[in-house]
């Protein structure tokens, strides 16, 4: 029994161990003056963007935002959402104008 009780503490240890590097992958911070940070985080992902509830990309498929700012700056925020709606119209009519 106690080697089953080592067992699930290492199987803990190391889902701890990786959810919380899953989520260091996903956002990082680095405060560069007081209240000025500079952070990385995934992009929304497009098909939830104009939805009520948008959803972070997958942090390995490499659409990093690199931002700049205050540092309680919302990756999901409003301000985002808009930057990135933005930046989606823009691209979709640069296809369209391309064709």
């Amino acid at each position: 029994m106690k080697g089953a009780k080592s067992l699930l503490s290492i199987l803990v240890l190391t889902g701890t161990v990786a959810s919380s590097a899953a989520a260091w992958a996903q956002s990082s911070s680095v405060v560069i003056a007081p209240g000025y940070c500079h952070k990385k985080f995934p992009a929304i992902r497009e098909e939830t963007l104009f939805s009520s509830r948008p959803v972070l990309k997958d942090p390995t498929d490499g659409d990093i935002v690199d931002f700049y700012g205050s540092c309680d700056y919302d990756p999901l925020g409003k301000e985002e959402i808009q930057v990135q709606r933005s930046a989606f119209r823009r691209d979709r009519k640069s296809r369209h104008d391309k064709d």
